[in-house]
């Protein structure tokens, strides 16, 4: 993902890619390849390997087990350890994938989602025509596991972000924090982070045969007690390595670390790829306190019910006070002719060629206030829709070539009254064009909101003309 990068449109790969390796826990060699998919397909994976081909979607409401990784199933048809390869696919900004496989589980390759971003950069990532419709978290949504002492919200944000807090009790993890402010950064900064294990738990695996990977150098091993001599020649054995040794840090000799803090980005790693099951795409900060595979699958369920019941509130936006606007009061009078007391946009927190976001802070000291409804203070809806055309008003002349330009109205339509707004009340004004711009001729589709709810929307179409 590049800086010139598009988040509003949905993307898939420009071609079909595959890449071969053992699955850690099956021990089976797979061959996955990844195609391009329509506009609105999403994740799917399919084994063709079995007869009828049958296709799995990822879904969170589809998963079966969360004890060594994430596993699907549709069916007959399973499919296993699918969180690194959809972690890979989201950081990547890949909306629309096709993963066909020849085996019950993704390849482990390395251990982290590196592999999978490497071979998606070589195939190209492809925009599509299709708008990418996220979902802005509006509330907070909790998750909590008394017994596992885990905790997990997702508070609105104007963006996907994440943190993790890891604390096992453990002398030599210690207690370790991760976070990705922004996608752009999960390449570098998060792929490349490999999966981790404990001493004990990798003894445990190898003791009931369940690792069949043939090569463990895929995970970083803790080492958290004191080992005998005759534990290191067991394990040198299982790495095909003459011996092996614990370094100062308590970490198995069998991997150099990439990062200091390299458990606590997996652990971030996972729990992308986890709540890629949600299957919609969400603006939110996620702050993940102890997550595991389990948890972070009843997170994904939990914020996918809240979405199906919420879908009426898509494409709100999420208005942060403590955030910069795109245009300032100064930056408004530059571009509109309207001044004190009819200019009725304060700022502008969202600019795009196809979409503006204003706020407009209703006081109960507007000139309008003392007339209108007195004793009853209620905005007037013809003055909505005057902010809602200023705010379009930007957002047409910021289209167009340099020069100076008016906006005048030249319709209105469908428009209608939801809710009232009063003193105190913060106007999120949402203009969107319907058609591109032709012969300065600009149709919007104009939405007010307080909070969560939709107090105004109408279709408002303006004339663009150059000042002389």
């Amino acid at each position: 993902m590049d800086a010139n990068f598009n988040p509003d449109k949905q993307h898939t790969l420009l071609c079909a890619i595959n890449i071969s390796g053992t699955g850690l826990h099956t021990g089976i060699n797979v061959d996955m390849t990844l195609k391009p998919a329509n506009a609105g397909f999403g994740f799917q994976f399919q084994r063709i390997d079995l007869p009828g081909k049958p296709i799995i979607k990822a879904d969170c409401d589809l998963v079966i087990d969360t004890s060594r990784g994430t596993t699907l199933e549709v069916g007959d048809a399973k499919i296993s350890t699918v969180e690194h390869i959809l972690a890979a696919l989201v950081g990547m900004g890949i909306d629309n994938c096709l993963i066909e496989v020849t085996g019950p589980e993704i390849p482990i390759i390395d251990g982290s989602s590196e592999p999978f971003v490497e071979i998606i950069s070589e195939a190209g990532i492809l925009e599509q025509e299709a708008a990418k419709a996220w979902y802005s978290i509006d509330t907070n949504i909790s998750y909590y596991d008394d017994v596992k002492r885990v905790e997990m919200t997702v508070l609105p944000a104007t963006d996907y972000k994440l943190t993790t807090l890891i604390d096992f009790n453990s002398p030599v993890l210690g207690t370790q924090h991760a976070s990705l402010k922004s996608m752009l950064d999960f390449k570098s900064q998060i792929a490349p982070c490999r999966t981790f294990c404990f001493l004990h738990e990798l003894e445990a695996l190898l003791d009931n045969n369940l690792i069949k990977g043939g090569d463990i150098n895929n995970a970083i091993v803790v080492v958290d007690r004191p080992v005998t001599k005759e534990e290191m020649n067991r394990l040198a054995k299982a790495f095909g390595r003459e011996q092996v040794e614990v370094k100062s840090e308590g970490y198995l000799n069998n991997l150099e670390l990439r990062f200091p803090n390299e458990p606590a980005r997996h652990k971030l790693l996972d729990v992308i790829g986890d709540l890629a099951l949600i299957g919609y795409p969400i603006k939110g900060h996620i702050i993940a306190n102890r997550p595991g595979h389990s948890s972070n699958v009843e997170f994904a369920k939990k914020i996918k019910n809240y979405i199906k019941k919420n879908k009426h509130t898509k494409g709100i936006p999420i208005y942060d006070p403590t955030q910069p606007p795109v245009y300032s009061l100064q930056q408004i009078e530059k571009t509109l002719p309207h001044r004190y007391p009819f200019l009725l946009v304060d700022k502008i927190i969202e600019l795009t060629d196809k979409q503006i976001v204003g706020i407009k802070n209703v006081t109960f000291n507007e000139y309008f206030f003392q007339g209108h409804f007195p004793g009853n203070p209620v905005m007037p809806g013809v003055l909505q829709v005057e902010a809602l055309a200023q705010t379009g008003g930007i957002l047409c002349i910021n289209a167009m070539p340099e020069g100076q330009y008016d906006t005048y109205f030249i319709k209105i339509e469908n428009c209608k009254f939801k809710q009232k707004v009063v003193p105190g009340d913060t106007m999120i004004l949402k203009m969107e064009l319907i058609e591109p711009i032709r012969r300065g001729i600009c149709v919007m589709r104009g939405s007010i909101f307080v909070g969560n709810k939709l107090c105004t929307e109408g279709d408002l179409t303006a004339q663009l003309v150059k000042r002389n």
